[in-house]
């Protein structure tokens, strides 16, 4: 008896996630144990919202369900699920129910992740204030990248014509691999840096030369955000002192001021007329 009742009992098993991208298609594949005679099946997404998408019962396929993925799902002979082309809300969990000829169950389920293709990034450099204590003829930058557009994207940088382990420039400690501090000496005019945005699916690259910046802004004489930031914040700063010194200046002044009217009302009431 004890073995009926735990041949009956539904037997679930839940599948690693199937990541994918917008524009591709996804199989998701039914495993059964292969003593698994499938005799009815039903595939359904979970959530976000609960749908019939496709099923099997009696020997035919059926996918004429009105759900989401109407006109992009199909049912194979294997019983797996076809959805495609995917869109960027098709993120979500799906499952399909299996009964076998002797009425035992099987439940599979499986979690698709969709990922928008990653973009070109866009590289940005930008030149530091250079200090006199540095050698000639050499250029601070910090190169900035970025995909537009994009969500868990991760940032790699490679210096072109050496390894990886030849790249000895600073990663900003706060800005998700996005931002590389290099200093350029003499000889570095024509080396240039590659950046790689990626997300699990998809990955694109740009590149750039980052001493035509420094060249650039020498010759044409504009200031780096550094010295922006050399000039502004003094000034600023001197405003606010000014603005904090009047405001406590004022506050005397003016006391004294009342109390020096409030005198000269004072006296002439206190006078006695000459008779």
């Amino acid at each position: 008896m004890v073995s009926v009742l735990t041949a009956l009992l539904p037997i679930v098993v839940v599948s690693v996630q199937v990541l994918s991208k917008v524009g591709d298609s996804v199989l998701l594949v039914a495993e059964c144990p292969p003593s698994f005679q499938v005799r009815e099946a039903i595939w359904r997404s979970l959530w976000p919202s609960e749908e019939l998408l496709a099923s099997f019962f009696q020997g035919s396929l059926e996918t004429l369900y009105h759900s989401r993925f109407l006109g992009r799902v199909q049912l194979h002979g294997n019983l797996s699920l076809e959805l495609g082309p995917l869109k960027s809300g098709d993120s979500g969990n799906f499952s399909v129910l299996m009964v076998d000829t002797g009425g035992r169950t099987w439940t599979q389920t499986l979690h698709i992740k969709v990922y928008d293709a990653v973009p070109k990034p866009v590289v940005q450099v930008f030149t530091a204030a250079t200090e006199e204590a540095q050698a000639p003829q050499t250029c601070q930058v910090f190169l900035s990248c970025w995909a537009p557009n994009s969500s868990d994207v991760t940032y790699s940088w490679r210096r072109e014509g050496t390894t990886d382990a030849d790249v000895v420039e600073l990663y900003s400690p706060f800005s998700n691999r996005q931002v590389l501090r290099v200093s350029l000496g003499l000889g570095a005019e024509d080396v240039a840096y590659t950046c790689t945005a990626s997300n699990p699916v998809s990955w694109d690259m740009a590149t750039v030369t980052p001493w035509e910046s420094c060249h650039h802004e020498a010759a044409s004489g504009k200031a780096s955000y550094k010295d922006v930031l050399l000039v502004v914040l003094p000034i600023s700063l001197f405003l606010i002192l000014a603005g904090l010194f009047g405001a406590w200046h004022h506050g005397p002044c003016s006391a004294g001021k009342r109390k020096e009217a409030g005198t000269d009302r004072v006296v002439p009431e206190t006078e006695n007329p000459l008779v």
